[in-house]
């Protein structure tokens, strides 16, 4: 059940005047005395809502100053100190939750009810009227987030991660890598409580409000270009943060480099922000496909409408992306560790280009898809097979999946280890770790038989000493 949350503040007329008065006068200016009054008004938001014991949630013109100065900062010390914050007052006062209701009967267990703050402030401002590009300047004025804003940020990134450099000081890309954090962790914290309650009580309703939803569904952005953009992005990131690694390593590289820093906090900074971003990446790209998920079922429900749209699912996009992007394929697999949707995303590789695998049940006389990490394995379970997809995938490609759905497959909750097959029919057949473990072993040992040239990689190697060990263990 959802319930509209009021939030009541104390914050008065007359404090908040005083406290927007310490930077009434600072406008745009870059100068060291507007700076100073920017972080004491910053400071002063802080102690009435997080330091003081009655904390209440700044006002809306003051949570907006907060973002004006994320959004517009030149400096390291307010970037950060605003995006601090802003973080801080997030948790304070989520703007949407679930609440523990106890029911009417005592001996009942409490349920859960979705709270929306309606009233509460937001960076974004997603209604179809609201359009800020268009309006000269308002990008400088720190003002709401529309879906073509956001997708610019994340454009606007793809060419800060291009080549991106850790060993330069560049507080404007700081500044856009902490906005999208932020802006991300927002559209999480709209979109778990809610899916949480779309699970449990099927409502779409729940859903279709979300900032998410809402984001996904504008035409004033290209989702499929979006979604290339957020992968690109990613993998950039994550290979500048290996490069740079590489650098402390071996600091004679970086000499040169390391002469021309103009500013160290700056840069050390960039590189922790750059592997945050990374990580928001990755749960930007999660949250959409578990709304991707929440909406099939509701679409088998009969729940959704025309006016909900069609959308390719997310895994479906990203399948499509590491087929004609080589570039990003190995380090997408390396950055991405979510292993459920990990290995989802390996499982439909393998389907899409070596064929979906069928099971007979008791139940059924036809067959059915076997939708599984171990269902995919049945691939390479003969030469026959092993030899078809080495014709479409190629044995590089499969061995880097093989490994990388193996790693997958192991870092889900124990719990999962015994992998269920859901036919049609309702038939559910397990399949141990163990098994689990021999199906990769003889998955590279048919393409070794299927490819007398191939080599395995030094993460195959790993992948068979691992599985090898877990069997030997079992036994």
């Amino acid at each position: 059940m959802e319930v509209a949350g009021s939030r009541k503040t104390k914050t008065g007329g007359l404090e908040e005047e005083n406290i927007l008065a310490i930077i009434s006068g600072s406008g745009a200016k870059d100068t060291q005395e507007a700076n100073e009054d920017r972080l004491a008004f910053l400071e002063a938001v802080r102690s009435i809502s997080i330091v003081s014991q009655n904390g209440t949630p700044p006002t809306h013109k003051m949570f907006q100053e907060v973002f004006k100065i994320l959004r517009c900062g030149k400096s390291l010390e307010l970037i950060m100190a605003s995006y601090q914050l802003l973080t801080e007052l997030d948790k304070s006062f989520p703007r949407v939750y679930l609440a523990n209701v106890q029911k009417s009967l005592p001996d009942t267990n409490a349920t859960s009810k979705l709270v929306v703050v309606d009233e509460a402030w937001s960076p974004f401002d997603l209604s179809p009227e609201f359009s800020s590009h268009g309006r000269e300047g308002d990008k400088n004025q720190g003002g709401p987030v529309d879906s073509y804003d956001f997708h610019c940020l994340i454009q606007d990134l793809v060419h800060v991660t291009n080549g991106m450099n850790f060993q330069k000081s560049d507080t404007k890309s700081l500044r856009n890598l902490l906005l999208f954090q932020y802006l991300v962790n927002i559209l999480e914290g709209d979109f778990v409580p809610r899916n949480s309650a779309y699970e449990g009580l099927m409502s779409w309703a729940h859903l279709k409000e979300s900032l998410l939803n809402m984001l996904l569904g504008s035409r004033k952005i290209n989702y499929k270009n979006l979604v290339k953009d957020c992968l690109t992005n990613m993998c950039q990131l994550y290979q500048s943060s290996v490069a740079f690694n590489d650098d402390e390593i071996h600091p004679e590289i970086s000499e040169e480099k390391s002469a021309k820093n103009c500013d160290t906090a700056v840069i050390v900074a960039l590189f922790e922000v750059g592997q945050n971003a990374c990580i928001a990446m990755q749960k930007f790209l999660t949250i959409i496909m578990e709304l991707d998920t929440s909406k099939k079922k509701a679409d088998k429900e009969g729940s959704t409408t025309r006016a909900d749209g069609v959308r390719t699912p997310m895994v479906e996009l990203i399948v499509d992306e590491l087929t004609y992007n080589r570039d990003i394929f190995h380090p997408f697999l390396q950055v991405y560790d979510e292993p459920k949707w990990k290995l989802e995303i390996v499982v439909q590789y393998f389907w899409k280009y070596a064929g979906k695998p069928s099971v007979r049940t008791r139940r059924s006389n036809g067959s059915v898809d076997d939708t599984t990490f171990s269902g995919a394995l049945k691939c390479f379970s003969d030469i026959t097979g092993t030899k078809s997809a080495v014709k479409r995938i190629g044995t590089e490609v499969i061995q880097l999946l093989l490994v990388h759905g193996f790693q997958a497959y192991l870092s889900l909750p124990y719990k999962d280890f015994d992998e269920s097959i859901s036919a049609a029919s309702g038939e559910r057949t397990s399949y141990s770790q163990v098994e689990m473990c021999k199906s990769i072993i003889s998955a590279f040992g048919n393409l070794r038989a299927a490819d007398k040239h191939m080599e395995i990689t030094s993460f195959g190697k790993e992948a068979l000493f691992t599985a090898a060990t877990i069997i030997s263990m079992g036994s």
